[in-house]
């Protein structure tokens, strides 16, 4: 059995990253092959927290000590930063907003060098990041921003995968009040075009997608908006030109409402939707699947999947994390990483 090596940045310290990441890594899948890239001793704390034996981790240092980890044990990154003294739960410092952001790039080097063929990063607190001092902190809006810019990617694209939604999202994380300007034809062009080659990936030959629209009942004819004529219809028609090139074969509808697109996709009608912002895609998301939904970061050169939840600084240090959002990002890295090279989901695909 080929076993595939996945880089775990597990979040937030105060919260209840480590914990989801111990117990999914715990009960991960034989032919994955798991690296903890976080504080030691925070990991084996979550781990007595859990119930889950200390024989089973052993601390790895480097490729060939993680490709000799048996079936069932848990690598813990060794070079990972580590912590002056047990963070807080529900409480973050200084230290512990910096140390979750070095972890997510540990991880990522993992992924980089070769030694991991995924990534899947635990719940952070932006703000902790943000406000932390660290070196690249100032500004850290996001995973999927914070990815893009130190893997120099040219365009990306977060995606949520959740029962039966998957959906891509023209727009991330900015105010609402923005959200029209930054909804361009070059933007949903690129949006409906890695969605379908996360569909490929996921086995759909030729996806069937819906593109919602932004305004209500899409547009109304001008009447409640304009951006259905000026921006999405365009680039429906960029993506397919694209697709086209790349001999990608896929069906785009749209603009069609909101609740139209997620309704129908729901029903079966669709594959997969792109949304234009933020909370058009999560709620649906998240109604359906919340804790098992699963982000993707799609154009990376890396595969790269995350929880769809926060830090949970309510419950940190109680127990009540509940791990199924992290073992559904396993799932879905070591799927996509099993299927890479054949419609991947990367940019060094295209």
């Amino acid at each position: 059995m080929k076993r595939v090596t996945i880089a775990v940045s597990v979040g937030c310290p105060s919260g209840i990253g480590p914990e989801v990441a111990v117990h999914a890594a715990a009960n991960a899948e034989a032919e994955a092959r798991c690296v903890l890239v976080g504080d030691a001793e925070t990991l084996r704390r979550a781990a007595h927290d859990g119930k889950i034996a200390a024989a089973r981790f052993r601390v790895v240092k480097n490729a060939p000590e993680i490709e000799s980890l048996a079936l069932g044990e848990i690598g813990v990154w060794g070079p990972s930063t580590q912590l002056s003294s047990l963070a807080r739960p529900g409480a973050p410092d200084r230290e512990a907003g910096a140390v979750q952001l070095a972890w997510v790039n540990e991880a990522l080097a993992l992924v980089t060098d070769g030694t991991a063929a995924a990534l899947v990063t635990g719940p952070v607190s932006k703000f902790a990041i943000a406000t932390s001092g660290a070196r690249g902190a100032k500004g850290f809006s996001g995973h999927t921003e914070h990815l893009a810019a130190r893997l120099g990617a040219r365009e990306v694209v977060m995606a949520f995968r959740a029962a039966n939604i998957t959906t891509a999202l023209v727009t991330t994380h900015l105010p609402l009040a923005e959200v029209p300007t930054a909804v361009t034809p070059e933007a949903v062009s690129t949006s409906c075009y890695w969605l379908v080659r996360l569909l490929r990936s996921l086995g759909m030959e030729a996806p069937r997608v819906a593109v919602a629209a932004l305004n209500p009942h899409a547009g109304e004819g001008g009447m409640l908006g304009i951006e259905e004529e000026t921006c999405i219809k365009p680039g429906i028609e960029r993506a397919n030109e694209r697709l086209s090139a790349g001999g990608f074969s896929a069906t785009l509808a749209g603009p069609l409402g909101a609740e139209t697109a997620f309704r129908k996709q729901a029903a079966g009608a669709f594959d997969g939707v792109v949304a234009m912002y933020h909370d058009q895609a999560t709620i649906p998301c998240k109604l359906v699947g919340f804790g098992e939904a699963v982000n993707v970061t799609l154009g990376l050169p890396v595969i790269r999947t995350s929880v769809d939840h926060g830090t949970g600084y309510d419950i940190a240090g109680m127990g009540k994390a509940d791990p199924r959002g992290m073992e559904s990002a396993l799932g879905l890295a070591l799927r996509l990483a099993k299927v890479e090279g054949r419609a991947s989901l990367t940019a060094r695909a295209s």
